[in-house]
């Protein structure tokens, strides 16, 4: 778990590369069409594997939304990531009319490990990602899953022409956000500091779909939701570049090495002694000399990590209030 939420070190980056001031956090950029993957980026466990396509509703049905949360990996690791807080988010949906249920969720298509560091592949230069993330619909809910460790919660009501103008904003939202995103990066742990980068994982995209059914008209109950966001503190980040700029021909070697070296701990299948060799390297660097890489929007920035360097939030988010009038089922 500690490789999974630490990262390693690099030699120092000049103060010189510090880019103009930008907005912040740093927006993230949405794409035209969902690329194809790589074979070579591979899954231990298939994604989505019983998903299907999203129905149409009648527009007189009645369709409960519920909230969905469990411990991540529950299936494999019980309540353990729980008792850490980390949790996994999806929303489920009943028809009065059919009687059938429903799960949406969004997560990883090659697990979280692969998402949140990339693989150093021979003759390759550059750190090679698979960190593509895409929403999952099928029908059922597993209520064993949810309700063992978890929540599953009637949150509102919707019409079934609020749930279809839902799916097409789904299929939107799918195809233009592709890229998952595990960190948030802030200044301090003061909930007023600056946040220079959002993550973008399951608990937001379930966050986005509450805020659309409520664009549409859905009433959500006062109820309190919590979820799970894991934070790095750091100083104004710094731009390095990207793939091209960094790695190409005419890229900044020093900094290309530096950013190897980098991420070479994260690599898989390691033995015990590796384990530990590189978990003192992380903690030795990321710790003491305050550096960490960060890869967002297909882009690299320096990180001058600072205390406590990272911590992971169980944190309130409320339910939303629409902009359009309540729609009333």
């Amino acid at each position: 778990l500690l490789l999974l939420l630490l990262a390693p070190w690099g030699p120092r980056v000049s103060a010189g590369l510090r880019s103009p001031r930008r907005r912040w956090p740093v927006p993230y950029r949405r794409v035209d069409y969902r690329p194809k993957t790589d074979p070579y980026c591979q899954a231990r466990y298939t994604f989505c594997p019983t998903g299907s396509a999203i129905p149409v509703m009648k527009e007189e049905d009645v369709i409960e939304v519920y909230r969905l949360q469990a411990p991540v990996w529950e299936f494999k690791y019980g309540d353990l990531l729980g008792h850490l807080k980390i949790m996994h988010d999806a929303v489920g949906f009943k028809s009065s009319l059919t009687g059938k249920n429903y799960t949406m969720e969004w997560y990883e298509l090659f697990q979280l490990g692969n998402c949140t560091f990339p693989h150093l592949r021979p003759g390759m230069d550059a750190p090679f990602w698979c960190n593509q993330g895409a929403a999952c619909f099928y029908e059922g809910i597993d209520d064993a899953h949810w309700k063992a460790n978890g929540t599953l919660v009637l949150v509102t009501t919707i019409s079934g022409t609020m749930f279809n103008e839902m799916a097409q904003w789904v299929k939107y939202d799918n195809e233009t956000g592709i890229y998952y995103e595990t960190w948030t990066v802030q200044a301090s742990p003061d909930k007023k500091s600056t946040v220079w980068f959002d993550s973008y994982e399951c608990s937001k995209f379930i966050l986005r779909t509450y805020q659309k059914l409520a664009d549409l008209g859905a009433v959500f109950k006062k109820i309190q939701t919590n979820y799970t966001s894991i934070i790095l503190f750091s100083g104004e980040p710094i731009y390095l570049g990207n793939e091209t700029t960094i790695f190409g021909p005419q890229g900044n070697k020093t900094l290309a090495a530096a950013i190897r070296d980098f991420y070479n701990p994260f690599k898989p299948h390691q033995s015990v002694r590796e384990f530990f060799v590189d978990l003192f390297k992380i903690i030795d660097h990321v710790i003491l000399n305050h550096q960490f890489y960060l890869f967002y929007n297909l882009e690299y920035w320096f990180l001058p990590m600072k205390s406590p360097y990272l911590k992971i939030i169980y944190e309130e988010v409320p339910l939303p209030v629409g902009s359009k009038a309540s729609f009333g089922v």
